[in-house]
């Protein structure tokens, strides 16, 4: 007798083959299916990304977040580096309507926000960021009824069915990649679209970027396009240091990310 969470976790799989699309992760589901190994990684290039808010739409669009909450699944980061060595970093709605202006707003109770003179600007960049699937996900350990569980090939996905909204894990997680949705009161997090990647399908996220910032690989495909990138090139990850061992990697890092 198979119970739903191991219909969730391999039954997906099991029909990943069927209607591949010529997206990567088309490409990706047909090469794992012959290799038998699949291991979802994601590459993000900071070099890319010109903070256009695409992204966070499309996620809330396919992935039933409410749009006009003040929560989303990914959301993109703008830094501003001052002239006089201060940092100062906002993502007003996630970026969901994209930056549009040198006005900076961290402060809720300010909702004008604070001009940075371009004159005070010694550089300024986006980092887009999302659910990082880690290889060793904290939040799956301190879930206390299994409604967060990772799937063979890496994914960590929450069964609303079983979340009692604890918040455990959104504690847990040391990215802040978590929430409470809105609609649903359960956690909620990016899980990279698995819906579509087991499909054949990119990403909402990656198939909305003009820019071609984000992409998604197999990183035990030593000929995939993202592994060869992550193998032979300088990239990071997010918070190296608490050992979650992060599946998202990024080209063009500034030290100043957290």
């Amino acid at each position: 007798m198979i119970d739903r969470r191991n219909f969730l976790k391999y039954g997906l799989a099991s029909i990943a083959g069927m209607g591949l699309s010529a997206s990567g992760a088309g490409r990706l589901m047909a090469s794992a299916g012959r290799s038998e190994k699949l291991r979802w990684t994601f590459l993000v290039d900071t070099n890319k990304c010109v903070g256009c808010g695409m992204c966070v739409r499309a996620c809330k669009l396919e992935n039933e977040v409410p749009y006009d909450a003040n929560v989303t699944r990914t959301w993109v980061e703008r830094y501003i580096l001052k002239k006089d060595g201060t940092v100062v970093d906002d993502s007003p709605k996630g970026a969901r309507d994209g930056f549009i202006d040198n006005v900076v707003r961290t402060d809720p109770h300010r909702p004008e926000g604070i001009v940075v003179p371009e004159s005070e600007i010694a550089k300024a960049f986006f980092v887009p960021k999302l659910c990082n699937q880690c290889d060793k996900p904290p939040c799956v350990q301190v879930c206390p009824v299994g409604a967060t569980y990772k799937t063979p090939d890496g994914v960590v996905l929450i069964d609303r069915t079983w979340c009692i909204g604890c918040g455990y894990c959104i504690m847990a997680c040391p990215y802040g990649v978590r929430f409470f949705h809105p609609k649903y009161q359960v956690t909620e997090k990016c899980n990279w679209c698995y819906h579509r990647i087991t499909r054949g399908m990119n990403p909402a996220c990656v198939d909305a970027c003009p820019f071609g910032a984000r992409s998604i690989g197999n990183i035990l495909d030593l000929d995939d396009p993202v592994t060869r990138i992550i193998k032979s090139e300088r990239v990071n990850v997010l918070k190296e240091e608490y050992g979650t061992s992060p599946m998202a990697y990024y080209l063009g890092l500034d030290s100043v990310v957290r």
